[in-house]
């Protein structure tokens, strides 16, 4: 009598067919291993508040030189 199971019994790693599904063979590439320190994480955040400040002046800039600039050329 032959014992039939629902789950199929595991296979070594090494008889696997190669493909990029295994969980095992992931790589972890995640940047934030990379940064380990607080005072990295809050200089990138203060970097990334400056840039959106300079973004937001340059917009409101913009904003009102386009039309004003129209007019003078109308």
């Amino acid at each position: 009598m032959t014992h039939i199971s629902a789950k199929p019994a595991r296979q070594a790693a090494e008889t696997l067919p190669a493909n990029d599904n295994n969980q095992a063979a992931l790589a972890d590439l995640s940047f934030l291993d990379v940064i380990n320190d607080d005072d990295q994480i809050a200089d990138i955040a203060r970097r990334a508040e400056r840039l959106g400040h300079v973004t937001l002046i340059i917009m409101a800039i913009g904003l009102t030189a386009a039309p004003l600039l129209y007019l003078m050329l109308a």
